[in-house]
């Protein structure tokens, strides 16, 4: 699923200091300006997070 949504155009690594987290994924507001298009991210990201093992 993370390599499908970085080759997605306006992705790329959440790194705000130097130290990229993995996994992590920054989506510009150009990319998702279309509702159904933000929406489908949305869908995505909360599919991703629920096959997530608990914490």
């Amino acid at each position: 699923m993370t390599a499908a949504a970085f080759a997605r155009p306006g992705t790329r690594v959440f790194d705000m200091t130097g130290r990229p987290i993995r996994g992590w994924i920054v989506v510009d507001g150009a990319a998702v300006a279309e509702d159904c298009t933000l929406g489908a991210r949305l869908d995505e990201g909360r599919a991703l997070a629920a096959d997530l093992p608990p914490r």
